[in-house]
C-alpha cells in the first residue's frame, strides 16, 4: 500500500505550522506586515524550503511596499529562523529557507470581483429584457 503523503509534504506542513508561531513571537522588527504563511515546498534533497507568504498592510500603507519590507525582512532572518526550526524538528538536514510572495490569493480575489461584476451585469441585462418583453 503507498503512502497517503510523501515525507517531504509533511516536514513543510511541520515547517509551515513551526515558522508561524516563531514569526510571530520572535520576529519584533516594525517593518514586518501582518505575515501569514500560505504555503510551504520542500525540495525533495532537503536542501531548501520555499515559504510564500501573503502579507497585509497596516492602514495608509502601500501593499507593494509592505510585500517588499517583509520579504526583506524575512529573508535576512531566514538564518535565524532555521536555527530556530532546527531545535525543534528533528531531521539530520534543516532546509534553508527561501520567502516568496503568494500571489494566487491576490490572483483569486481578482477572479472573484471579475466573477461577481459579470454576475451582477448579466442580472441587470436579464432584468432589461423581462421588462421589454411586457
Amino acid at each position: 500500500m503507498a503512502r497517503e503523503f510523501k515525507r517531504t509534504d509533511r516536514v513543510a506542513d511541520q515547517i509551515q505550522r513551526d515558522l508561524a508561531v516563531l514569526i510571530q513571537r520572535e520576529i519584533k522588527d516594525p517593518r514586518l506586515g501582518m505575515v501569514t504563511i500560505s504555503h510551504a515546498k520542500v525540495s525533495k534533497d532537503l536542501g531548501y524550503a520555499d515559504v510564500y507568504i501573503t502579507v497585509m498592510p497596516f492602514g495608509d500603507q502601500d501593499e507593494a511596499d509592505v510585500i517588499k519590507a517583509s520579504l526583506k525582512v524575512l529573508n535576512s532572518a531566514a538564518g535565524f529562523l532555521r536555527s530556530e526550526l532546527a531545535r525543534g524538528i528533528k531531521l539530520r538536514i534543516m532546509p534553508q529557507l527561501r520567502f516568496h510572495f503568494d500571489e494566487s490569493v491576490e490572483r483569486g480575489r481578482r477572479l472573484h470581483s471579475l466573477i461577481e461584476s459579470a454576475y451582477q451585469q448579466e442580472k441587470i441585462r436579464q432584468h432589461d429584457d423581462s421588462d421589454d418583453e411586457e
